[in-house]
């Protein structure tokens, strides 16, 4: 019996379990500080209604928050029924994906919003670096760093061929340029700026960095896995 495996096993654990409160703990105080603007959208979301949930800022955050523990649910189920085939990289596996997909869409979501002249005003381009970042303000830059941030966090827990910041710099850039190409043959208003491609790519890139201890290594791929060799002919 391997005793060293096993008296490490509970401190990796209660790591674990300390790292999801202190992150459950951050959640809750952010929405306790925003909670006045959130309970402003909570009429509409409550009512179904598109206007004034959907289609504001506050809406969005507040039905992300709210279908949190549904995402948790979900992460839950694919680990058990990956449980058997993926071993113990089913539940990493599941919170990256559903990670993902929750991280990301509801901030597609707001940066695809239609502006008041959306289908009226000409498209809106710049192309020069560094020139829009000045008049983004903090909440701006914040913003933009957080577009692509889950997908920054959990693409290289999900997939080896992500495990590197160069690489999820460019996942970063590619998303976000399609995402402002989108703004400008759709006509919704908005500036298709590059500056908004460099922030986005900076800020997949820094949450990279900061769930590298997690990446995915080359050999839990499904590529890379052990294959039973092949039964001598009889």
């Amino acid at each position: 019996m391997n005793h060293n495996a096993s008296l490490a096993a509970p401190p990796r654990r209660t790591r674990g379990i300390v790292l999801l409160s202190l992150a459950v703990l951050g959640m809750a105080s952010a929405a306790f500080v925003v909670r006045g603007p959130l309970m402003m959208a909570a009429p509409m979301c409550m009512a179904g209604r598109w206007h004034g949930c959907f289609d504001t800022f506050n809406g969005v955050v507040l039905v992300t928050l709210v279908t949190l523990p549904l995402a948790a649910l979900v992460v839950w189920v694919l680990a058990r029924c990956r449980r058997t085939a993926d071993g113990p990289s089913a539940w990493r596996t599941s919170l990256a994906e559903v990670g993902m997909v929750h991280g990301t869409v509801p901030f597609l979501w707001l940066t695809m919003m239609p502006g008041a002249g959306a289908g009226t005003v000409p498209e809106r381009v710049s192309l020069i670096p560094l020139r829009d970042l000045v008049t983004m303000g903090p909440l701006g830059i914040v913003g933009n760093l957080l577009v692509f941030a889950s997908l920054g966090f959990f693409a290289p827990m999900r997939c080896a061929a992500l495990a590197s910041v160069p690489r999820i710099l460019a996942l970063g850039a590619g998303c976000s340029t399609l995402v402002e190409t989108a703004q400008y043959v759709l006509r919704l208003d908005r500036v298709s700026s590059v500056d908004d491609v460099l922030v986005n790519a900076a800020g997949a890139a820094l949450a990279a960095l900061a769930s590298r201890r997690w990446w995915r290594p080359a050999a839990d791929a499904p590529s890379d896995r052990a294959r039973p060799a092949p039964a001598p002919a009889g």
